[in-house]
């Protein structure tokens, strides 16, 4: 939250150089539609965060290992971290349980700073569902939380098409700009695809890489029309709760839960479902 002056600064002058160019990639609504999700995260999180650094504190006194302190312990749990979020990202595509939380952040059509801050407000109850094993491992919870939130800093840069390609060494071991808008393309080429957040190297070596080639669709395969901040929020929840309820067995309600979201039972597909 500290950052959301820089945010701010940063949003104004690519919307200004977006503008000069002659295509200006922000939207009035949309934006107001990322602001509200942005609204909503940080009460949720001004309200729980005490609970998960006191939940990661208490599990840390039973650990297995002991993560050594300095720069290095540092540097290791900005990698573990990085590496714990390729595996959360994946099943929040992956998981429809978990993509309910994350399709809030894909609803936008257009790509800017701004839909780098449209975050779910479940988001933060199903990432502390990947991340509680950390303190258990023997890394310490307040470096979780000061790498968790530089890695939070690195993944807002990569949500523009202001900046094209960079230096090709430098595409093939970081995420970048170009790697993250294939990923929230809904090209049939781009859909699950480049989940890292810092490192692209987990996406090379688990199959799910996809070089940005043509020009990129953003949104959903199925795109939302609202920009209603409750049902941004919480629509794809209440279309997982409605399916449920008619589900004929628990083998069908399991496959609701956590099969992807592209392959749910066909008698309870919703037409307006969103999945991607």
């Amino acid at each position: 939250m500290m950052a959301l002056p820089l945010f701010a600064l940063l949003m104004l002058a690519e919307a200004t150089l977006t503008s000069l160019r002659g295509r200006n990639v922000y939207a009035l609504k949309d934006f107001g539609g990322s602001m509200s999700q942005l609204g909503i995260n940080i009460g949720v999180r001004l309200a729980i965060g005490g609970a998960l650094i006191g939940l990661h504190v208490f599990l840390y006194q039973f650990r297995i290992f002991e993560v050594p302190a300095g720069p290095w312990g540092w540097l290791l749990t900005f990698i573990v971290i990085d590496f714990v979020f390729y595996w959360y990202h994946r099943a929040s595509h992956r998981v429809r349980f978990f993509w309910c939380a994350h399709v809030v952040h894909h609803s936008s059509k257009h790509m800017n700073l701004g839909t780098a801050l449209r975050q779910s407000p479940t988001g933060p109850f199903t990432k502390a569902l990947f991340y509680w094993p950390l303190p258990l491992l023997g890394f310490d919870p307040f470096v979780i939380a000061s790498a968790g939130a530089l890695a939070t800093l690195y993944g807002f840069w990569t949500h523009t098409e202001v900046v094209t390609k960079l230096w090709a060494p430098l595409e093939w071991l970081f995420v970048t700009p170009s790697h993250h808008r294939s990923h929230h393309g809904s090209n049939p080429e781009y859909v699950d695809k480049n989940y890292g957040n810092f490192l692209i190297i987990w996406d090379r070596l688990f199959g799910t890489f996809e070089p940005e080639r043509a020009p990129v669709r953003y949104g959903l395969i199925s795109n939302i029309h609202t920009y209603n901040p409750l049902k941004i929020a919480f629509a794809e929840w209440a279309r997982l709760l409605r399916d449920s309820w008619h589900a004929h067995s628990v083998n069908n309600l399991w496959k609701l839960w956590l099969m992807p979201p592209r392959a749910q039972p066909e008698t309870l597909v919703q037409p307006e479902s969103n999945p991607n």
